[in-house]
């Protein structure tokens, strides 16, 4: 069994992946902790899952946190006694990275990228919903060709309540119609309708200059709120990352004894 660990700006998801299925997920927010406190935050929460921290065989990370990256490390390593593996330059993927300079590609999107590859053909068109929305393509033989980064409709909700003086905090959630006729719906409708009409908008212009049509698969914090407004039939996966680390810790494995 391994230990996936997907560090976002918002959340940590712990994940424990068996045979290539997720058989129990965690998900902790993001905050300043020390190794010690996130071991023991993470040995409880899988145990009340069922899960003990001497049946890992093997754990790797994917961070966008770079001051907690360290300290994850060093948690897994109290938790179980293992080496973590972390995503970064050097690990094998086998994902073939076409953007100009690859060292700026999260590990987290790489994480996912390998996750929504296992079982699924390319061109595929992949949207991560979370501090951020991330809307990237995987072209022919594997390659991340690139893809578009906009605010997390969270994020959008957040920033419109603290710098216009008149637009209340609300909670992220759909409104019954698009034509709010109030303050909240209307902020609503644009944060939740808005971000997924962003999404459709982005795939229209992906599949015209990829020259036709895409596989188009969700996952993130915030997919299962925006995806269903999207015009287009989306797959929604929220194991996508865990299990592509997964998939990366093996590759690593499996090239070590060669």
């Amino acid at each position: 069994m391994q230990l996936a660990l997907d560090a976002g700006n918002s959340t940590i998801t712990a994940g424990c992946i068996e045979d290539g299925s997720v058989a129990a997920r965690a998900v902790f927010a993001t905050a300043r902790r020390t190794p010690d406190e996130y071991a023991a935050l993470i040995a409880q929460a899988l145990h009340m899952r069922g899960v003990e921290a001497s049946a890992f065989t093997g754990a790797a990370i994917a961070s966008v946190v770079p001051t907690l990256t360290g300290i994850l490390r060093e948690a897994v390593k109290l938790l179980t006694g293992l080496d973590a593996l972390v995503v970064g330059a050097g690990v094998k993927t086998g994902l073939n990275i076409g953007i100009d300079d690859p060292s700026t590609l999260g590990a987290d999107l790489v994480a996912v990228a390998v996750g929504a590859l296992e079982g699924r053909e390319p061109p595929l068109i992949i949207a991560d919903l979370g501090t951020a929305t991330t809307v990237y393509v995987i072209g022919p033989g594997s390659r991340l060709l690139g893809g578009a980064i906009m605010p997390g409709a969270a994020v959008s909700l957040e920033a419109l309540a603290g710098t216009a003086s008149l637009l209340p905090s609300i909670p992220l959630e759909a409104p019954r119609r698009s034509i709010g006729t109030n303050t909240n719906d209307c902020m609503k409708s644009g944060a939740v309708f808005g971000t997924a009409s962003a999404i459709d908008g982005m795939i229209d212009r992906f599949e015209h200059e990829l020259g036709g049509p895409a596989r188009y698969v969700a996952t993130g914090t915030l997919a299962r709120r925006i995806i269903p407004y999207c015009r287009r039939e989306m797959e929604i996966d929220d194991l996508l990352s865990l299990k592509g680390l997964a998939l990366i810790w093996e590759r690593n494995q499996r090239a070590k004894r060669k």
